[in-house]
């Protein structure tokens, strides 16, 4: 099976990795500007194709590049990390579909920064491996993970998590994907939520006479608790005062003489 991969990011570098060292054939990449990209050098000699098969994200409707990406004759698309909506015509290259891996148990936080959401909204968290249809994060699923959202998680520490629940839920399923033998279990019921990225705007500035719960208020700055991102803030004398928590059980060795 001859694979396009598309990825950014450390989960996209290590799923370029894993297929890789299971023998896949990648054909071609498509990656984000140079600008935009997270370990891209990292994914590109992990690939290590010609320049002449790596396209970019923001040429996807430019009819002669989808030209130049059919003829290499792709049989599936492998996403992981990557951060443009595809259009029918760049998915309709593929005669076995295009997957996707996503940090978020969908149908929950379908969109843009799941691990914020999991925690400000109380959402179950975990990661899906799914079908990529016209729909952001709406096709049909093939493997899920439940990840558990822990009271000392903060924005950054879930993140990391499930990165890691991606990276093992895509090494589990691959080997079974080739051979058309994923059965998922249980699909998550409900109808779901989706953000975009401008919705955190909503959220992080803290108002100094807005009621909140206690409850409301850690866990927003928790959740944007994500260093060196500066976090949730409050403006005070016309400046924002950025702020973070730090949190752990009483149990935990802290440093403390």
């Amino acid at each position: 099976m001859k694979i396009i991969f598309l990825g950014n990011n450390w989960v996209g570098w290590q799923v370029a990795r894993l297929l890789r060292e299971t023998g896949a054939d990648i054909v071609g990449a498509v990656l984000h500007k140079p600008e935009d990209r997270k370990f891209g050098n990292e994914i590109l000699q992990t690939l290590g194709l010609d320049e002449g098969r790596i396209f970019s994200a923001s040429s996807l409707r430019d009819e002669e590049v989808l030209s130049s990406i059919k003829a290499l004759n792709g049989d599936l698309g492998v996403s992981a990390y990557f951060g443009t909506i595809l259009k029918k015509e760049f998915l309709d290259i593929f005669p076995e579909g295009c997957i996707n891996v996503h940090p978020a148990l969908l149908p929950f936080n379908r969109g843009a920064h799941p691990n914020v959401w999991n925690i400000v909204e109380g959402s179950p968290a975990g990661v899906t491996i799914h079908y990529i249809d016209e729909g952001v994060d709406t096709g049909r699923v093939i493997a899920q993970r439940f990840v558990d959202v822990r009271p000392i998680d903060t924005g950054k520490t879930l993140y990391r998590r499930l990165e890691k629940a991606c990276l093992d839920l895509f090494e589990n399923t691959w080997p079974k994907f080739l051979e058309g033998d994923v059965k998922v279990d249980t699909v998550v019921a409900g109808t779901g939520t989706f953000h975009k990225a401008a919705d955190l705007r909503d959220i992080e500035e803290i108002k100094p006479n807005k009621l909140y719960t206690a409850r409301e208020l850690v866990d927003i700055i928790r959740a944007r608790t994500f260093e060196p991102y500066p976090g949730a803030y409050m403006i005070v004398d016309g400046k924002k005062v950025h702020m973070r928590l730090e949190l752990y059980y009483e149990d935990e060795d802290h440093g403390q003489d």
